[in-house]
């Protein structure tokens, strides 16, 4: 078992930067695409990747700092730490039911394709890992290694069934053929966000307010460029993170750079993806009619959209006064709120980037996520400590990724229900 989690570790370790060409010149070959125009596919896919994780990053780590400013200089003081995502993947990885899960999900996977029970072939390998921690949670409330792989194979037929749901959302407001995007953290706000968008249509007033980057534009001229948007959203987060001039400037600048360079990145992977996209499409109408795959790839892919990064930076404020108004929340927002795009990409595309029925649709949702991530606190708790990976100065801990996901919350209340019947 050991050495199964080496391997799998290893080849994850080597990152999307690599596992997607090496994926996507496979899967060209398989699908009779010529050798070098599958190479080629694969190498650009790999370096859109590096393009948009280098955004990522910054968006990142300037947008955790200055969360952390806004809780300081508000004395924001909740029992329950938010540690992010980064740190709850990293301690799924070293559960005793992590080497196995793996290769189990990509059969799975394999097999709902053979039998036509979805359209996604999921080959975002790295991110997996939500489907491992729904099992690692199932394994710590029963303690038993068949539950667990139930509870990951569950999460996946979920989220596939999601992505394959959202596909035409995604293709259509996106603009990404032949794409889904099956990562567990944003299919799990699709349902919610869905519903309570279609809510948030039917209100008088509301529903008659539509700002999208488009209209913005026209409205504002350069001052409603995406680039500008950044920089004004970046400018008023440093204020309210109480930095010096020459910091909050930083914090704009960088915001806007944001936005300017992630469509750009988006359209040097598609330019990857497209021959790939099309080959698969014609062989698989060749061999068996209408037959219809999407590729499922990361959700950073729609995180830049200027309508998803302007939502999101928006409610990055909004979640820290909803952590503090909410009765009974005891979750201290801190390292997912840099996730917040992720979580908005279907949302922004159901409400067709409308952004101000996307920040109150958002609002909502992150509430109602902010409740499920105190339930989730013991169990998110005890994943760390197994892994010994608890942050010092803390006694208790989640994650709105993890705790605050409701395809995971579901399975940690199934998961409670099977234990206390005694099933496993």
């Amino acid at each position: 078992m050991d050495k199964l989690l080496f391997v799998v570790q290893y080849i994850l370790n080597m990152g999307a930067t690599v596992i997607l060409p090496i994926t996507i010149l496979i899967l060209g070959v398989i699908f009779k695409i010529k050798f070098t125009k599958a190479l080629k596919s694969g190498l650009t896919i790999g370096i859109g990747f590096v393009g948009i994780n280098l955004v990522v990053s910054l968006l990142t780590e300037t947008l955790g700092p200055a969360a952390q400013g806004m809780v300081e200089r508000f004395g924001l003081n909740l029992t329950v730490i938010d540690v992010g995502w980064p740190t709850t993947a990293a301690a799924t990885w070293a559960s005793p039911v992590a080497p196995i899960l793996i290769p189990v999900c990509i059969v799975v996977n394999l097999i709902l394709i053979y039998f036509k029970k979805t359209k996604t072939l999921n080959i975002d390998l790295w991110n997996y890992w939500h489907f491992i921690v729904a099992g690692a949670t199932g394994y710590i409330v029963t303690g038993s290694y068949i539950w667990a792989i139930i509870c990951a194979i569950i999460m996946e037929i979920i989220v596939l069934y999601t992505a394959d749901k959202t596909a035409p959302y995604v293709q259509e407001f996106y603009g990404l053929e032949g794409v889904c995007l099956p990562t567990g953290s944003t299919a799990s706000f699709a349902p919610l966000g869905f519903l309570v968008g279609k809510l948030v249509e039917k209100i008088p007033g509301i529903n008659k307010l539509h700002a999208d980057p488009d209209s913005i534009q026209k409205r504002f001229g350069i001052f409603g460029e995406p680039m500008m948007m950044g920089i004004i959203l970046g400018l008023i987060l440093g204020v309210l993170a109480g930095y010096r001039p020459d910091k909050i400037f930083n914090v704009g600048i960088s915001m806007g750079a944001v936005m300017f360079l992630m469509p750009r990145m988006v359209k040097i992977l598609m330019e990857g993806l497209i021959p790939i996209s099309e080959a698969v499409r014609d062989y698989l109408q060749e061999k068996y009619g209408d037959r219809e795959l999407y590729i499922g790839l990361d959700a950073a892919l729609a995180t830049g959209h200027p309508s998803v990064l302007s939502t999101a930076l928006i409610l990055v404020p909004i979640t820290l006064l909803l952590a503090v108004i909410l009765p009974g929340n005891k979750v201290l927002p801190f390292g997912d709120l840099s996730t917040i795009p992720f979580y908005m990409a279907f949302i922004v595309c159901f409400r067709k980037g409308n952004i101000v029925q996307s920040v109150i649709t958002g609002t909502i949702v992150i509430a109602i996520s902010l409740y499920m991530a105190t339930n989730f606190a013991p169990v998110h708790t005890e994943l760390l400590q197994q892994a010994n990976m608890m942050p010092d100065g803390t006694t208790m801990v989640t994650s709105i990724d993890t705790g605050g996901n409701l395809f995971k919350w579901a399975i940690l209340k199934l998961s409670q229900l099977v234990a206390s019947l005694g099933i496993f």
